[in-house]
């Protein structure tokens, strides 16, 4: 697996220009093989997509430079690189069987044991050998360390920043949708916050433009969360028995959503692991295979899933400190490995 890690520092802008730079194929020819960047490229010059950059722009404008800057690094115009971070904000239609995903797994601590977060992240297969782990050391806000994919902002998939603050993202196929803060703004304001609670106010604010779920925990505080926040409301659950999540809402009945085949038999099928009498280790449910079409680690080839587990992320909360690992897949060895203190004391 290629999985490059790099650093980049600076202003917002500056960050976005090395950003740009990164993937070892041009980012435009990459996003052109992507199926669902064609489907979005139909709302180029839209009102709505428009509405989406006023509302980020008045709210957190130097994430808009950051897309400037990515836009700048990879020679590609704004508006596309924009629409690239607007994804999951505007209707497209389904461009496969289940391909984007992500299960997440949460075991909260106990005696002589850590809370853990385990996430899998599954996206297009396009993008494996082109994501990369990056360290983002900005002039201006919480210097991070995120899995990242070529062209988008920090902080979606997993990440963790300098304060011990710990996301990890589910993508949910809500329809809907409105004209707001686009939701990967929204993800790497988060990664700027010094406490959950800070973090919570970001996601519980009412000019969001879509959904995404948030798993969330810090270092020196005892708070495991769930954070389901579609666009209309905000739920925020804390985990206190071991948790899984795949991509659908769970907590909001009726709420108008897709539910794809392999998300609805990861979800089952990680329920079913955490209830058995001796739950597996979070790695060991993120690794299952079964069933075949659609299991929970999606690295194999086979059946209609067009999904690929990309890597997977663990972080371990403990004695005021995150223990962190990137892990190429489930059952392979650690890549990276870190750690991150706190001084914060437990809530």
């Amino acid at each position: 697996m290629n999985l490059p890690q790099i650093s980049v520092a600076g202003d917002s802008y500056e960050i976005g220009v090395g950003l740009g730079r990164q993937p070892g194929r041009g980012l435009g020819e990459l996003l052109e093989s992507v199926p669902r960047f064609r489907a979005l490229r139909a709302w180029i010059g839209s009102d709505r997509l428009a509405g989406l950059e006023a509302a980020g722009r008045a709210v957190f404008p130097k994430y808009i430079q950051t897309i400037e800057g990515i836009a700048e690094g990879a020679s590609m115009p704004f508006e596309d690189v924009f629409l690239w971070n607007c994804r999951g904000d505007l209707p497209v239609a389904e461009t496969g069987a289940g391909t984007e995903g992500c299960t997440t797994i949460s075991v909260p601590g106990s005696a002589g044991q850590p809370a853990v977060i385990a996430h899998n992240e599954d996206g297009e297969r396009e993008f494996d050998g082109h994501c990369f782990l990056v360290t983002i050391a900005p002039s201006d806000g919480a210097k991070f360390t995120s899995f990242c994919y070529p062209g988008l902002l920090p902080g979606h998939a997993f990440a963790v920043n300098e304060h011990g603050l710990v996301q990890t993202i589910n993508h949910i196929r809500s329809h809907e949708m409105k004209v707001g803060i686009p939701r990967h703004l929204i993800t790497r304001a988060v990664m700027d916050r010094h406490s959950l609670d800070d973090a919570l106010a970001v996601l519980s604010r009412d000019d969001r433009a879509s959904v995404f779920h948030h798993n969330l925990m810090q270092a020196g505080d005892d708070r495991l969360l769930s954070v389901e926040a579609p666009a209309g409301g905000c739920d925020v659950k804390r985990v206190n028995q071991p948790h899984a999540h795949a991509n659908h809402l769970l907590r909001f009945p009726g709420h108008d959503q897709t539910v794809s085949p392999s998300s609805e038999d990861r979800q089952r099928r990680a329920d079913a692991l955490l209830s058995e009498q001796r739950p597996r280790e979070p790695l060991g449910i993120l690794g299952d295979q079964e069933p075949d079409a659609w299991p929970i680690c999606r690295k194999s080839k086979r059946g209609p899933d067009t999904g690929y587990t990309l890597a997977t992320g663990v972080f371990e909360a403990e004695d005021g400190r995150i223990a962190w690992r990137v892990h190429p897949s489930p059952e392979a060895p650690a890549l990276y490995d870190g750690i991150v203190v706190s001084h914060r004391t437990a809530a």
